[in-house]
């Protein structure tokens, strides 16, 4: 009857963390239907302000070359 017993609050402690993870048998928004109107124009609020956020990112003068300190420049003469 010992052994049951430990084995089962072993158990216990092993589901404990894996149901808190997977936010349990409480509320929430997991597993209810929300209201999709609000879900729809909140979706179309955050893809118009992402829009003008590109719109806003200035264009770059130069093109960037991640790896130009990798390697020798065209212009070096030892290059060659």
């Amino acid at each position: 009857m010992k052994t049951v017993t430990v084995v089962a609050a072993l158990l216990a402690l092993l589901i404990m963390p894996a149901q808190a993870q997977m936010g349990g048998m409480g509320g929430g928004k997991r597993g209810h239907g929300g209201d999709s109107k609000t879900d729809e124009k909140k979706s179309q609020v955050d893809d118009k302000a992402y829009k003008d956020a590109l719109k806003r990112i200035p264009e770059p003068k130069e093109k960037y070359d991640p790896w130009s300190g990798a390697r020798p420049s065209a212009a070096d003469p030892k290059s060659k």
